[in-house]
């Protein structure tokens, strides 16, 4: 097939989008499959090793986070479609970007697969956008009712959709790196570097960003005989550090480094309330690490409580340090845990959510 992906964010940035993104294309070069994405111009461009052509679109910064971009309207994009000439258009987490490519698309007659993958109305909250959650879910419905099929990667996210008045959901999770992310890259040396009192080691990977929400582990950070590890960066940072004093800060970590820093956790926490996935859950339980997570969004599918780790109530910083404490005083069960979460994510590799995807396009086309 020929495959058009248009995505808010690609690579050089760093997130779910931009990472799941170069995943799938790779994997439909892999597979034979004539791959076009489309994006946003970042901050830099440099060189890439892309198996792919990539077309930036022209850019500006978005408010209260620079380093996201958000592209332009165009109508270049019709033309560039056209020129291509796709059998089915991916629109990646659309909303700016993707809501241009869907008018496009649908007024070419192209089949749309589109991925809801970011919690808008919950980061238009966060930041203070100047759109409501209404506002929010209307741009939603209206952008996806041009779409074919829309995947949803959770069930509560695909229930979120449905209620909104979004049409024809189906469900499409995310791969993982299981060669990359396991068990086996447990570093005992990097583990005396980061715990040199044989402290039990709780990290926190991802962006240091206001919907994340790192500060809940203010009161976790504090608790004896537990070294709090952060992974990350973003426009978050100070104020983050100056809330977690014990914590050790690594900045931005990947590819071996980064699995050999999941693969040494005792405990894995995310906090952040929003996230319809959440891709460093399933990778620190590909890496044999028990979860604490909120109890809402992504995890609630991913995290299975008294068996791969600990559900909590969202924003609730004590709740977050009673779980972590829990786990920090039982060995056995943290290992058990891990076991569980290794077996629960290992058979869901990014090559058999690729061909699951490609089936959703082959559905797509059908249906058009």
């Amino acid at each position: 097939m020929r495959v058009v992906i248009i995505t808010e964010s690609y690579l050089p940035e760093v997130n779910g989008v931009a990472n799941s993104v170069a995943r799938i294309a790779g994997h439909l070069t892999a597979r034979g499959h004539a791959v076009l994405v489309i994006a946003p111009r970042p901050v830099s461009l440099v060189d890439s090793a892309d198996p792919h052509p990539v077309v930036r679109l022209r850019s500006i910064p978005m408010p209260g986070y620079s380093t996201v971009r958000l592209a332009l309207p165009t109508r270049r994009l019709g033309r560039i479609l056209a020129a291509f000439r796709p059998d089915v258009v991916h629109l990646a987490s659309p909303f700016v970007l993707g809501a241009w490519g869907a008018k496009a698309a649908a007024e070419l007659g192209l089949p749309i697969v589109a991925i809801y993958q970011t919690d808008v109305p919950g980061y238009a909250r966060a930041y203070r956008l100047g759109l409501t959650e209404v506002v929010s879910w209307k741009v939603i419905q209206r952008l996806h009712a041009r779409a074919t099929m829309t995947l949803a990667p959770s069930t509560s996210t695909a229930a979120q959709l449905v209620e909104h008045g979004v049409p024809r959901v189906g469900m499409w999770g995310r791969g993982v790196d299981t060669a990359l992310f396991h068990p086996g890259r447990r570093d005992d040396e990097l583990r005396r570097s980061l715990a040199p009192n044989d402290e039990v080691l709780v990290g926190y990977v991802g962006r240091l960003a206001r919907e994340k929400q790192v500060e809940l582990l203010e009161d976790a950070a504090k608790l004896p005989g537990v070294q709090l590890v952060v992974v990350g960066d973003g426009p978050m940072r100070g104020a983050v550090q100056r809330r977690l004093g014990n914590a050790r800060f690594l900045g931005p970590r990947r590819g071996a480094e980064l699995a050999r820093l999941y693969a040494s956790l005792d405990v894995f926490v995310h906090t952040g309330p929003y996230e319809t996935f959440c891709q460093t859950v399933q990778e620190a339980m590909a890496s044999g690490v028990p979860v604490v997570a909120p109890a809402v969004g992504g995890p609630v599918d991913l995290v299975k409580p008294g068996q791969t780790g600990i559900l909590v109530p969202p924003g609730d910083a004590a709740a977050f340090a009673r779980a972590i404490a829990e786990l920090a005083a039982d060995e056995r069960m943290r290992k058990e845990y891990g076991v569980a979460a290794f077996d629960a994510v290992a058979s869901r590799t990014w090559s058999a959510l690729g061909d699951e995807l490609i089936g959703h396009y082959r559905a797509a086309v059908g249906a058009a």
